[in-house]
């Protein structure tokens, strides 16, 4: 798990975990965060995605919100299937 890694425009969505989830697991953790403690979309894409939504406020969010989506999904779905890889590597 990188604590900086490159973020993408959107995240390609997949149904499985993907090597792009892995890398990115802080950010969603952080996106969880902000959302969770009702922090603007605007400075969480500023500060975790390093989008400028004065800059470019329909790609700031169309970030935002794909991460977040994924991140989402991670505690819904995506969890189980990191434990399940666990499970297998032991």
């Amino acid at each position: 798990m990188q604590l900086q890694p490159d973020i993408a425009d959107e995240v390609v969505w997949s149904d499985s975990l993907t090597a792009y989830d892995q890398e990115h697991l802080a950010v969603y953790l952080r996106l969880l965060d902000a959302d969770q403690a009702g922090a603007d979309w605007r400075e969480a894409a500023r500060l975790v995605l390093g989008r400028c939504a004065e800059d470019d406020p329909g790609a700031a969010r169309a970030c935002w919100e794909s991460h977040l989506r994924r991140a989402r999904w991670m505690t819904e779905v995506g969890y189980r299937l990191l434990l399940l890889e666990g499970r297998a590597e032991d």
